[in-house]
């Protein structure tokens, strides 16, 4: 496979291989600790999960993102990424051991939400270096290439992660302390693999510096304004932006409903309903794996609006279908289907933001996306927290979801630009 024959070249350059180890183990730890903070929050035998308890959670998990995430670069080119890497990561590992620790102490809900907020709005800075760091490791002729696959190493680690969380969480048995503690020490592990590489490596250069905090912060507060103006004058993009936010916004409601089936509906014990969740987050990765290998070629022959629209007419009809029995077995084929539809739209949007968007506003661009991408699943939790009762079976949000998918693919359909 060329990915693979891509990747064993990269591996070569001793600068990539060492960020890459630092981007893996950060990102594992980023999903080992957020599946201890969505078992504490929806499997704790003494808590009473409620949908609004969820959407609270997926608020501190994603908002940092949003908001953090505009200004997180005028602050990376202000200070040395190498040491970014290391003091976020250990800065990570020692709030970690604080949420563990409450955790421990059944801490109010405002103080563990606060915690679990302060971990998650430096994971933006970790992130956002290790993107900008890039450039420093590699040559420019194969930047596509590493900026292709190591972001998508990284997002396998985290799910690595994920799945390394559920096993500790049955092996120790109300565990989500011990669960929070391995992804402090995943990163402890991160920080120090970032030592490996020298202080000057990853930039940035002093003479690059902007002279003044402020003026630069102001600067990026300027660019996002300036790049909604440009999405105003380019109404491809504008409108992929927001059918993409729709669908976000749907597999966000969606996500809750099955969160709480699996947690009262379709087990009789804590443990048995985590399994049920754990499988269910698989099967949906692997729908999002499916996406990455079929989309591709359904956008070369439907173009971008076309896939978009025809995964958004899939969801509309199999949603239903199978949602509506609110069973476990159908409901997890339409874990698969979301996860595969959602990213497929979501390549297909990434496609018509880099073609469409001047490349001087792409950067701009991209930070909206990432804004509205996470707003629209935190608003979608918060609307299926007012809907959903305890046990999860909603006719009405399953009914309403697929009428917006169906909205989606009409109003896709109408303004699709011709393939390619």
């Amino acid at each position: 496979m060329s990915a693979v024959r891509d990747l064993r070249v990269l591996l070569r350059l001793s600068g990539f291989r060492r960020l890459l180890a630092v981007r893996l183990l950060s990102q594992s730890a980023d999903g080992v600790y957020q599946v201890a903070l969505a078992t504490y929050v929806v499997f704790s035998p003494e808590r009473q999960t409620s949908p609004a308890a969820i959407a609270s959670a997926m608020a501190v998990l994603l908002l940092p993102y949003s908001l953090v995430g505009p200004f997180a670069g005028v602050l990376l080119d202000r200070w040395r990424r190498r040491q970014v890497l290391f003091y976020g990561n250990a800065l990570r590992a020692v709030l970690a051991c604080g949420t563990a620790l409450l955790v421990l102490a059944a801490a109010p809900d405002w103080l563990f939400y606060a915690s679990a907020l302060s971990v998650t709005a430096v994971n933006r800075f970790v992130l956002a270096g290790l993107s900008a760091a890039l450039p420093r490791v590699v040559d420019e002729e194969r930047l596509v290439v590493a900026n292709s696959l190591s972001p998508t190493a990284g997002t396998l680690a985290a799910t690595a992660g994920g799945g390394l969380a559920f096993l500790v969480r049955f092996a120790v048995s109300d565990s989500d302390a011990v669960v929070v503690l391995l992804g402090a020490a995943l990163y402890l592990c991160a920080a120090a693999a970032s030592l490996r590489m020298g202080r000057e490596l990853l930039g940035p250069d002093p003479d690059l510096l902007q002279p003044h905090l402020l003026k630069a912060l102001a600067s990026t507060a300027h660019g996002l304004l300036d790049g909604l103006r440009h999405l105003r004058r380019r109404r491809v993009a504008a409108d992929a932006l927001a059918a993409m936010a729709l669908l976000r916004f749907c597999y966000g409601a969606l996500t809750v409903t099955v969160l709480m089936l699996c947690r009262y509906a379709w087990s009789d014990s804590e443990a048995d309903g985590l399994a049920l969740l754990g499988l269910a987050v698989g099967i949906s990765g692997a729908g999002f794996f499916a996406a990455a290998v079929i989309s591709p070629w359904a956008i070369g022959r439907l173009g971008q609006y076309g896939w978009m629209a025809a995964c958004s007419g899939a969801a509309a009809v199999l949603v239903p279908a199978l949602g509506l029995p609110f069973a476990p077995a159908p409901m997890l084929a339409a874990a698969f289907v979301l996860g595969l539809v959602t990213q497929g739209a979501k390549i297909a949007t990434d496609t018509v933001v880099q073609t469409s968007v001047d490349d001087a506003f792409r950067g701009r661009v991209f930070s909206l996306y990432d804004m509205l991408f996470n707003v629209a699943f935190v608003g979608a939790a918060g609307v299926a927290a007012l809907m959903l009762p305890p046990d999860g079976r909603s006719a009405a949000l399953i009914a309403a979801v697929a009428v917006l998918y169906a909205a989606v693919a009409t109003a896709l359909l109408r303004r699709r630009p011709a393939p390619g």
